[in-house]
């Protein structure tokens, strides 16, 4: 049994050991998960059309681990940047995650392990000697140490779903990773009555164990009596549905659904395999006659049209449960915590990996009057992901949850039996696309209940705002926008010059990105903020961007961006937009008339190394422009790694200095000019600065 570490205790030595243990366990039970693929040829083949090779999974959840000690300035240097680079991102099938195959030079099986090895031993000897201070904060280095078990964790179950999806012929039975074998005919699922009764999520910050930043705040809910599902919706009860032809009757699907199933061609779940003498069900490592008793696995979409084809048989209200109807249903059900269940070293579900790894019969773990209260599978609900009241994204990892406060992504509660660690808490929260595969079923419920949580299509988060409006406002101190002044300086720098591909490192909401696309049949804009690159993203696919800025005390103004009041509507299709880290750039990011980076280079940690990449990025001839205040900040950058604005043997080094010394070997220089630029914070509070920028040209 492994168990998560508390974030407290007297004892801080003995702390370290349990979190070292846990990390060596966690770490090394996810490689035995990858045992089980049979043909080294499987790690280079897309199991989802939407998702990356099996490979990436298997080194990104390492590269995980030296990304984040990198950002939180824990470790100083990296253990090999090329492949920190293409691990990076890749989790949910966001818009900017590039799955351009074509694009990656993917390392072999052997030099994946071999970093990991390296990872594996970086990180034990980092547990033996970080200073610990108990109990572990948010603030502590310590919690990014745990965050990365945790991550690990998550990637543990999302990887298994990929390699059910492999082909058979790919996969091997291993002794560790043990079925259930139990089948039979389904009970018959009932509704029974849930009480009325008072919800309350969300944790403090005092709370035992690690959460992620979603987690905590609070919720409280009145929620009224319901029915509920006696047991999941076993694979007899949807196979009903699925008979009576729920997929081919547009009437039980959504909009969104109905565009699922045209686009998939979708006839039943994703794990079952028709055949002339009827279904089977792919395991992970196995495929068996469909288990008519086990929880059937599907995405929310199909949980939904199941919910209205049962609602039309039954002739009353059936749907899938709140999140908040799903706590009551723990409540009444007095499921053990997390702790409580660990500390009495018993199963009390199918969950965390003390069962099988796989599904069981729906009437195995009894919880209350209900079964698998918490995990079998987890259970889609009807609630979009939202924050609670006092929500605060964590500073080293603020794109976990806050790209998915879209309205698109559905909560899922209870847990598998594969969720460890913090997935199997009774705090969790985690959420994903609709039409998205993990092992997930549901619980149906009978309830009137209407539930209050709305998607703001209004950007509030306050460094968000400020940035859609240095980017897209206009300010009372009658300054030009400076995204877009810097674009049009850069297009007169290249009328005579070939304008086919530009790179916008640190575009920020993306202003100079599509001024750029004014003049250059492509443009590529990259940011290290996921939340940045979220809003960019939205203005590509939508036209329109929103946005509120605060005026005065708690008044606010509402801002809308529409791209058609710009003369910019034509630009969305030549503009892309990524996640990046200037500092360790994917080497797919080449080939490059121009290159602006706009005050990005006083905020870098490796400014140096930023700059000596550019060259091989950049046709000969191009140019790259830069624009920077020179405000150099330890915070942002190690006083050895600044390019300029100190004393060397008693004279002063200027940052253009640093530059010309950086960059003159590859680079000349041919301009520099001073730009202003105004950031507003309130209607009578705006920052006005002088940035600096200067025009090199590739020799």
């Amino acid at each position: 049994m492994i168990k998560i570490p508390t974030l407290s205790g007297s004892n801080s030595e003995a702390k370290r050991k349990e979190i070292k243990t846990y990390f060596q366990q966690c770490y090394k039970r996810y490689e035995s998960l990858f045992n089980i693929i049979a043909d080294e040829k499987a790690y280079f083949q897309k199991a989802d059309p939407l998702r990356h090779p099996i490979i990436f999974y298997y080194g990104h959840t390492a590269t995980f681990f030296i990304n984040k000690l990198k950002l939180a300035k824990i470790i100083d240097e990296r253990i090999d940047p090329k492949l920190e680079s293409i691990f990076a991102v890749g989790v949910d099938e966001m818009s900017w995650d590039d799955l351009n195959e074509a694009h990656y030079e993917w390392p072999t099986l052997s030099q994946t392990q071999l970093y990991r090895d390296k990872v594996y031993d970086l990180v034990s000897e980092l547990i033996d000697t970080l200073p610990l201070e108990l109990p572990i904060v948010w603030e502590s280095p310590w919690w990014v140490i745990l965050m990365g078990i945790e991550h690990e964790n998550i990637h543990l179950e999302t990887s298994s779903v990929l390699i059910r999806q492999l082909p058979f012929g790919m996969i091997k039975e291993e002794s560790r990773w043990k079925e259930c074998t139990e089948y039979g005919e389904a009970p018959l699922n009932e509704l029974l009555e849930v009480s009325a009764g008072i919800v309350t999520l969300g944790k403090n910050r005092d709370a035992k164990l690690f959460g992620w930043d979603n987690e905590y705040g609070s919720h409280q809910a009145v929620i009224p009596a319901f029915r509920a599902a006696k047991y999941l919706t076993s694979n007899a009860e949807f196979l009903t549905f699925v008979k009576e032809g729920g997929y081919e009757n547009d009437a039980y699907w959504c909009r969104e659904g109905k565009a699922w199933k045209t686009f998939t061609n979708a006839r039943h779940p994703l794990f079952w395999r028709e055949g002339e003498e009827g279904y089977t069900l792919r395991t992970l490592t196995r495929e068996i006659d469909l288990p008519l008793n086990w929880p059937v696995e599907v995405n929310c979409l199909e949980a939904e049209a199941f919910c209205k084809w049962k609602s039309e048989k039954e002739g009353i209200p059936i749907m899938l449960p709140t999140e908040d109807e799903y706590i009551r249903l723990r409540d009444i059900c007095a499921v053990p915590s997390y702790l409580e269940w660990m500390d009495k070293d018993e199963a009390i579900a199918n969950i965390d990996l003390e069962g099988f790894t796989s599904s069981v019969p729906v009437d195995r773990y009894g919880h209350g009057d209900f079964y698998d209260v918490i995990g079998n599978v987890w259970q889609w609900s009807r609630t979009p992901i939202y924050p609670f009241e006092g929500f605060k994204v964590h500073p080293v990892y603020d794109d976990f949850t806050v790209p998915t406060f879209d309205g698109k992504h559905n909560l899922i509660k209870g847990g598998s039996w594969i969720s460890c660690g913090n997935l199997a808490t009774q705090k969790s929260r985690y959420a994903f696309r609709r039409h998205f595969y993990q092992h997930a079923g549901f619980r149906y419920v009978q309830s009137n209940y209407e539930e209050k949580v709305t998607t703001n299509s209004y950007t509030t988060d306050s460094i968000i705002s400020q940035y859609c409006h240095f980017g897209w406002g206009e300010n009372r101190l009658e300054v030009e926008n400076y995204p877009a002044k810097c674009a049009n300086i850069a297009l007169k720098y290249m009328q005579d010059k070939p304008r086919r591909k530009a790179f916008d490192i640190g575009c920020a909401i993306g202003r100079s990105s599509f001024e750029l696309a004014r003049g250059f049949d492509e443009v590529i804009g990259v940011d290290f903020s996921a939340r940045f690159i979220q809003e960019a993203q939205a203005l590509k696919d939508n036209g329109i961007l929103r946005y509120v800025m605060p005026t005065e005390g708690e008044l606010e103004d509402f801002h809308e961006v529409n791209l058609a009041n710009f003369d910019l509507e034509e630009e969305r299709e030549k503009v892309a937009f990524w996640q990046a880290d200037a500092c360790n750039l994917k080497p797919i990011f080449k080939d490059f008339d121009l290159i602006f980076a706009g005050n990005l280079l006083d905020r870098l940690y490796d400014p140096k190394k930023f700059l000596d990449s550019l060259a091989s990025r950049l046709n000969v001839g191009g140019l790259f422009i830069m624009t920077s205040p020179y405000t150099w900040q330890e915070e942002s950058t190690p006083k050895e790694k600044w390019i300029g604005g100190y004393k060397k043997d008693g004279e002063n080094v200027s940052t253009l200095d640093g530059l010309k010394e950086i960059l003159e070997p590859q680079f000349e220089l041919i301009d520099r000019q001073d730009i202003p630029f105004v950031i507003q914070e309130t209607a009578r509070k705006h920052q006005y600065t002088i940035a600096e920028m200067t025009v090199w040209q590739k020799r």
